[in-house]
């Protein structure tokens, strides 16, 4: 049984857990203002908030649910535009309405749900803050110029809210952005206990589903009727934490809170710009790192990221774990080493050394939230006498699995950073490369796009170290 509280209704249900919310949510609720669009979670029409218990505190994300699981929903809040109406237009809508930012309406909703999942989120409000809540939303009457414009007005009488979560939601109501009933969720949530999802029946080959924003797209009718094993909110696969030398994460763990980590950003400074690169805000609530690395697609943002930080895959089949490098763990495309049965359970990565540069450079049609025509991560130390003593480079899109650059890393370990050694580096990277012609370019263009991020890597770790002039000579 699942059970959840959905606007101010407490919902119990035994449709199949692999049920779309949004196909829930409007056929078996009646509840319309969540829009049927994209049914790809690309387009945000069907945006919803999803509340649940963080660390005791009251926590909302946006999500699209026509993607999500109806199994993602147990004890959750999950709030629709009908969950936000109240008798006078709250501020969000006023604003929207005040700065023309709806004509056809068909994605206001979504704008509107979003905006106000923005509102909820702890930190300062600022212009970005609120367009960043909105930027997996799509509109395609406007322009985006009256919904920025309805963004903008909502700044000033935001100024004395609260930054944390547990005071903001009570000054949220108070001043008539979000309905009363809040009040009444942390305790209503609380009531139903333990967060974890119930598990099934595990004898019958069960489908292990986390945020589902790749299955759900890929096969959403055979997911609605396989015996679903869903980990998105089993508490042993969530957590960031350091292990002896190793950073830890849980397989469970979003892109969102992987981002907004302070392990993470200790590590990797400008993790949350990287994150911006990969999706939606709404898809990075959803998608699970376990999930990125199970995929195994060679264009993979995370995973080329992982293999830049030299990862591990911890995987674990009746309490027996087993360790294997991120590197050696794809075998062929779509294929891992994992066994029948293995979950992973875990990924990790050795504490990075002081000094250490790192970066995530990616090439797609759209700048934000596309898939990659190629994306490379670096990693690289020097020693005191600027030699490079550690170097990790990983690339996807140039192969039929997500490529760390072993020989072209092996061939940096103990060399001066100098052009010299960049240029013959690029020389190995594209001969360890093996790209095929597909819609995202031709083989020669993807080629040409792995030794311009190389480039890039080495040019922000060191400026002078490629002089204008040079360039053409790299790019031959």
């Amino acid at each position: 049984m699942i059970e959840f509280w959905l606007n101010n209704k407490r919902v119990e249900t035994s449709m199949p857990p692999g049920m779309g919310l949004l196909e829930f949510i409007r056929n078996h609720q009646s509840l319309k203002g969540s829009k049927l669009v994209c049914k790809e979670g690309e387009c945000g029409a069907c945006t919803v908030l999803v509340g649940g218990l963080q660390d005791g505190e009251l926590r909302y994300r946006s999500m699209t649910s026509c993607i999500m699981p109806l199994a993602n929903a147990h004890h959750k809040h999950i709030v629709t535009i009908e969950g936000l109406n109240m008798e006078a237009l709250s501020p969000v809508q006023q604003a929207m309405v005040d700065t023309n930012g709806t004509q056809c309406g068909f994605c206001t909703p979504g704008f509107v749900v979003a905006m106000t999942g923005g509102l909820m989120r702890s930190g300062e409000v600022s212009l970005n803050h609120l367009t960043q809540s909105i930027d997996g939303n799509i509109c395609r009457c406007t322009g985006y110029k009256s919904i920025e414009r309805a963004a903008e007005a909502l700044l000033a009488p935001l100024k004395t809210m609260p930054q944390d979560h547990g005071p903001r939601i009570p000054w949220l109501i108070q001043q008539g952005y979000i309905p009363a009933y809040f009040s009444r969720i942390k305790n209503q949530l609380a009531a139903f206990g333990p967060t974890d999802q119930p598990k099934t029946d595990d004898k019958h080959s069960p489908t292990i589903i986390g945020g589902g924003s790749d299955l759900m797209v890929q096969r959403p009718r055979q997911i609605e009727s396989a015996n679903l094993t869903p980990i998105f909110d089993q508490s042993q696969l969530k957590g960031i934490q350091w292990n002896g030398d190793f950073c830890e994460i849980g397989a469970a763990t979003t892109i969102t809170e992987l981002a907004e980590s302070s392990i993470i950003q200790s590590q990797i400074p400008d993790i949350q710009r990287f994150a911006s690169y990969f999706a939606s805000h709404q898809l990075r609530n959803m998608s699970t790192i376990g999930g990125n690395i199970a995929n195994a697609s060679p264009i993979g943002d995370s995973t080329m990221l992982f293999l830049g930080l030299d990862s591990e895959v911890i995987l674990e089949k009746e309490r027996e774990p087993r360790i294997v490098k991120l590197r050696d763990f794809f075998l062929g495309y779509k294929q891992m080493d994992k066994k029948e049965g293995e979950l992973i359970l875990k990924i990790r990565f050795p504490r990075l050394p002081k000094g250490a540069f790192f970066n995530f450079e990616k090439v797609s049609k759209r700048t934000y939230f596309d898939i990659a025509s190629v994306n490379a991560a670096c990693q690289i130390v020097l020693d005191d006498k600027h030699l490079i003593k550690v170097a990790h480079l990983s690339a996807g899109g140039v192969g039929p699995i997500p490529l760390y650059l072993t020989q072209t890393s092996h061939f940096l370990i103990g060399k001066e950073l100098t052009f010299d050694t960049l240029k013959e580096a690029l020389k190995i990277a594209n001969e360890e490369a093996s790209p095929i012609s597909d819609t995202r370019g031709s083989a020669a263009y993807k080629r040409l796009l792995l030794r311009q991020l190389i480039i890039a890597h080495f040019v922000k770790m060191s400026p002078e170290l490629v002089k204008p002039a040079q360039l053409l000579i790299l790019a031959r």
